[in-house]
């Protein structure tokens, strides 16, 4: 009798990584999605249920019906990061979500989380970690993996590169680094957490096979598989500081400038923040300490996106 393990998320990059893993682990994935998404050509095949995540009520009885579930998994992220999306899904959603698994009588949760919540200063990042801490309930077994860095998120200049344009870095392309994790790797790590009892009420951070690389690495990789000549234009994150002010100042009287902000933010964060363990005792990074699963590595993507390319 197959296991079956409600997963929200499902329509996103990561999430439907998630129900092919669960399927090939032999689970049955049941996929919740939003009204008009059922027919979501990556999720063919897949049980697939339509629930509104802003509501407790819908949640609990569209998402939640049938059979009982072995587990949920939630790979639900805001989409911009601005303060008011952050509330609504990062912490608002998943709080609905483990309301109506705990009226279900769902023993476990699963939660993929983000491994920048160590230094939280931005509004998904406490979003994020407001629910963490109410999801560490004695009464469940809760698993909170929190990934690195995703290929998609660092394949943005591929297209770049291939066109003979520079690379774009801030600084001089080291102040940061991390250990990129695949969708299929992470996705799997993901379902492993369902029956290892290691992962099993704990914070789980999660990179890819080391080493941990730098922009300027990366870069560097791009022109060697494209076969372009070298070139970078570098961007002074100072720059962002004085394009987050003057933002800051206008966003006081307009919505949307503040939430241009707030990307701006999330830009400068990423610019100079690794995506790695964070030592709070030594004040930096760990690169030792970060764990790795899985064996695809970014190179391989990269080098899979260029031989794709139409243009080769």
């Amino acid at each position: 009798m197959s296991r079956r393990v409600l997963l929200f998320g499902a329509t996103g990059t990561i999430g439907r990584a998630v129900a092919h893993a669960l399927a090939e682990a032999g689970f049955e994935p049941v996929c919740v999605v939003r009204s008009g998404a059922e027919n979501c050509p990556e999720l063919a095949g897949y049980i697939c249920q339509t629930a509104d995540v802003s509501s407790v009520d819908s949640v609990r009885e569209n998402a939640f019906s049938g059979d009982p579930f072995h587990a949920v998994i939630s790979c639900l992220a805001s989409r911009s990061g601005t303060p008011r999306d952050a509330r609504a899904i990062d912490y608002q959603a998943n709080s609905n979500i483990l309301s109506a698994a705990k009226s279900a009588g769902v023993p476990q949760m699963i939660l993929l989380s983000a491994i920048c919540v160590q230094k939280p200063r931005l509004a998904f990042q406490r979003a994020k970690l407001a629910f963490e801490r109410e999801l560490i309930d004695p009464g469940l077994t809760w698993s909170v993996v929190r990934p690195t860095a995703f290929f998609k998120s660092l394949s943005g200049q591929v297209e770049r590169v291939r066109q003979g344009k520079p690379f774009l870095l801030f600084g001089n392309g080291e102040i940061t680094r991390c250990k990129p994790i695949s969708d299929t790797d992470l996705a799997r790590y993901i379902v492993s957490c369902i029956d290892d009892p290691q992962c099993h009420n704990r914070i789980l951070p999660i990179g890819g096979p080391g080493p941990a690389i730098t922009p300027l690495e990366q870069g560097a990789k791009l022109f060697e598989l494209t076969g372009q000549p070298p070139r970078y234009r570098r961007v002074p994150p100072a720059l962002l500081d004085v394009i987050i002010a003057a933002l800051g100042v206008v966003g006081r009287f307009s919505q949307s400038v503040a939430d241009k902000a707030e990307y701006a933010r999330i830009g400068r964060y990423y610019a100079t923040e690794s995506m790695l363990v964070w030592d709070e005792t030594a004040g930096r990074y760990d690169e030792a300490a970060t764990p790795e699963a899985g064996s695809e590595t970014l190179f391989d993507h990269y080098t899979q996106l260029v031989e794709e390319s139409p243009e080769r």
